[in-house]
């Protein structure tokens, strides 16, 4: 970081060095495989719910919400929106559940319910889902820090990834979930921060702010019609519901918190918290997108180079006139993701740049260790102790576990090394996240709601499902001759349509099997 005054490498430095010593110390008490998946179950219910509300406010919220406010206006914030429905189901229904089982995991109870198929397809899913969200936050990450130090995005990766996996193997769940804790108040401060910076930079303030946002249709949630072939309204909340859903209810990063409170009461009171931050967090950042849109309007000469920073950046080796005919064409959904690291770089003074970069890493270092933690423990539990060796001793679960996170975080970090070039990283990764998690969700969901749904319907139903999420994946890819075949659905239908699908397709399948003996029986009595 040779580009970044004394004082914010100081800064930087003393927080990676902050969040490696509390891998260290609470490294003392990892000493069997449940202290570090499980903490103990010693944790207060207000830490888990600012380490939830941490893992939400991920360096794509950071980054890719400003960047996408920026680009179109606020019809993402609908996902928010979509929060405390999702969360009022999991409180009522699935931590109940959890913490009844007892079970770490959050896909063995397939296995009893469905049979040994439906917890490897859950797990593929949740691993294939990880790896997508850890490698859309390390990208994220990566493109900020680049603008503000000039290094490559694939040795920031690196450099970042080493300090992540060092506390997390360390200090396990314990570790993750009080450094979450920090993190969840630096990035919040940090947000308020650059806030204010862009705020006083525009003439006029928040009227001025205001007046232009209306006039370019920037405070839109989306359209009210009933259209889902674009991002409107009932889209983004149909999305943000399942997702929010999938989130709370099933995913291996959340249960295994609920598992580390002294009771169901206080887990609830977790993920209501985590609701009560995120929703008017995310807001925020929203806002920053419209402002820096405003702050940029006034100053349409710091415009011009990021455009041609993106231009040329899609044309490697290009002459000069072709990038900059390039960059005549780009809107600003091309460049959205690029305002905020270009603002911090030519306006955040020297100290606050610090804070902020130690706000986007804390962005960034909570979702993904969590991520690796419950990778780790998915990959224990429910894959080597399932099909490769049972009777593991402590020591062996223990050091299983330090291998399977590290793992897990050097796959993350390919993973966001070959995101590199996307053109959104929110769009990418809510498309990544529905393919994988829509299955996982409407499996789930039958095994819970459809009590006498037995093995071959729920796999017949899977089987459906999945088809369906992978021509609606990609169809779009068919050559025009086929045009016909296309899926029509916005891209983030396919979590819903494949949720749905699954559930309503087990459902239909175990009426059928349900009505056939019925009418044998009155076939043999009109004989």
């Amino acid at each position: 970081m040779k580009s970044l005054p004394f004082i914010d490498l100081v800064i930087v430095i003393a927080y990676l060095a902050g969040m490696v010593a509390v891998g260290i110390y609470f490294s003392r008490k990892n000493t069997n495989a449940e202290q570090f998946t499980k903490a103990s179950g010693r944790i207060p219910g207000w830490a888990i719910g600012i380490s939830i509300y941490a893992t939400f406010l991920s360096s794509n919220t950071f980054l890719g919400v400003p960047g996408k406010a920026f680009g179109s206006n606020w019809s993402s914030f609908v996902f928010s929106l979509s929060m405390p429905l999702a969360a009022w189901v999991a409180t009522k229904f699935f931590i109940p559940f959890y913490r009844s089982t007892g079970e770490v995991s959050a896909y063995t109870h397939l296995e009893h319910r469905f049979g040994p198929w439906a917890r490897t397809y859950a797990v593929a899913c949740f691993l294939l889902t990880q790896l997508a969200r850890m490698g859309s936050i390390f990208f994220g990450i990566a493109l900020s820090l680049q603008a503000l130090t000039g290094y490559p995005m694939s040795t920031i990766m690196v450099v970042v990834g080493i300090c992540i996996v060092l506390y997390t193997v360390m200090g396990g769940m314990e570790a993750v979930i009080w450094t979450e804790v920090v993190q969840g108040v630096i990035k919040t401060i940090g947000a308020l921060v650059i806030l204010y910076l862009v705020v006083s930079g525009v003439s006029g303030g928040m009227p001025s702010i205001i007046e232009i946002g209306k006039a370019s249709d920037k405070f839109s949630l989306g359209t009210l019609a009933p259209d889902f072939t674009t991002a409107s309204f009932w889209v983004i909340l149909l999305y943000g519901f399942f997702m929010n859903l999938n989130n709370f209810g099933m995913d291996q990063n959340y249960v295994q918190r609920y598992h580390t409170t002294s009771s169901a009461k206080e887990a609830a009171g977790s993920v209501w918290l985590c609701v009560y931050l995120y929703v008017p967090v995310s807001l925020i950042f929203f806002l920053l997108g419209t402002c820096l849109f405003a702050y940029y309007q006034g100053n349409p000469e710091l415009l011009q180079t990021i455009k041609m920073q993106v231009a040329a950046e899609k044309l490697p080796g290009g002459t000069s006139d072709a990038v900059a005919n390039l960059a005549a064409t780009l809107t600003p959904a091309d460049y959205g993701d690029k305002v905020m690291p270009h603002f911090m770089v030519t306006k955040v003074p020297v100290g606050l740049l610090g804070l902020i970069i130690a706000a986007i890493m804390s962005a960034a270092m909570s979702t993904i260790s969590s991520g690796m933690n419950a990778s780790a423990t998915v990959f224990s539990v429910d894959i080597y102790q399932k099909y490769i060796k049972s009777d593991l001793t402590p020591q062996q679960s223990l050091r299983l576990l330090y291998i399977a996170t590290t793992a897990f975080g050097l796959l993350g970090m390919v993973t966001g090394i070959a995101m590199i070039g996307v053109k959104s990283v929110l769009d990418v990764w809510w498309m990544l996240s529905g393919i994988f998690a829509g299955g996982m969700l409407g499996l789930f969901l039958l095994g819970m709601i459809s009590k006498s749904t037995r093995n071959t319907e729920a796999l017949t139903a899977t089987i459906i499902g999945i088809v369906v999420i992978v021509w609606m994946t990609f169809s779009t890819q068919l050559p025009d001759t086929y045009s016909y075949l296309r899926n029509p659905l916005h891209q983030n239908m396919i979590m819903v349509v494949g949720t749905l699908t699954i559930f309503l397709a087990g459902v239909l399948l175990t009426r059928l099997r349900r009505k056939q003996p019925v009418e044998k029986e009155v076939l043999l009595h009109s004989k």
